[in-house]
């Protein structure tokens, strides 16, 4: 391969990984709501790329189960609902729970034993103490990722989380349910430290059960 050809194609996969990650975001945070049609030409033109950056960005966001084609020349943003929720939870609740017990039985206990201090002292008053709260969830899920010693189980781990993102932007704030939310990832954490697989299991299990739960309620259906 030619030393032009390979300066193309990295500036090819930059334009591609800049244009996914714009539209993850996007989606994410709801600016491209569910249903939202992502037009070539208009989304090139908007992103600054050709078509086809954008074409293999698209095609990431299908395979993460984000965008949907609804015709050869027509993809929009997927839709989720209360069923698709309760999908996500069943597939979460297997997988979290499965790297909880392999996390207490694989990890350093120092690392968790540190983590679960830190929830203990965790304050969920005001933006600036929530946004850290919720960098401390994701380094608590790194730390799990590293501990279970399985890639395949941390990337499905992660795909699932890219969904959840969504999921947290429909349910309404709710500080009381934030508050149990930080003491049972406490739990957790103390459970992985102590080496006790099943308790940090079950722990995970009560607190995804109680997630969903208030998730399904913000959106006024049944649990």
């Amino acid at each position: 391969m030619r030393v032009s050809d390979r300066v193309s194609d990295n500036v090819g996969a930059r334009a591609s990984d800049r244009v996914y990650s714009t539209l993850l975001t996007e989606i994410q945070t709801g600016a491209l709501a569910p249903g939202a049609v992502l037009a070539e030409t208009e989304q090139a033109a908007r992103l600054g790329v050709s078509r086809t950056p954008l074409r293999e960005a698209i095609a990431r966001l299908a395979a993460d189960g984000l965008v949907q084609q609804t015709s050869p020349r027509v993809t929009v943003v997927s839709p989720i609902d209360a069923d698709d929720i309760r999908a996500l939870f069943d597939l979460r609740g297997a997988l979290e729970e499965a790297a909880a017990r392999l996390a207490a039985r694989r990890g350093d206990p120092g690392v968790f034993d540190a983590l679960a201090a830190e929830f203990a002292h965790a304050s969920v008053d005001g933006e600036a103490a929530r946004d850290a709260y919720y960098a401390l969830i994701a380094r608590f899920d790194a730390a799990v990722d590293a501990a279970i010693g399985n890639d395949y189980l941390a990337a499905s781990l992660r795909t699932v989380r890219t969904h959840l993102v969504r999921v947290r932007r429909l349910a309404r704030y709710k500080p009381e349910r934030l508050a149990r939310s930080v003491d049972e990832h406490r739990v957790i954490a103390e459970a992985i430290a102590a080496r006790d697989a099943e308790l940090a299991a079950h722990a995970t299990h009560v607190h995804l059960k109680l997630a969903l739960a208030s998730i399904l309620d913000s959106l006024e259906v049944p649990a």
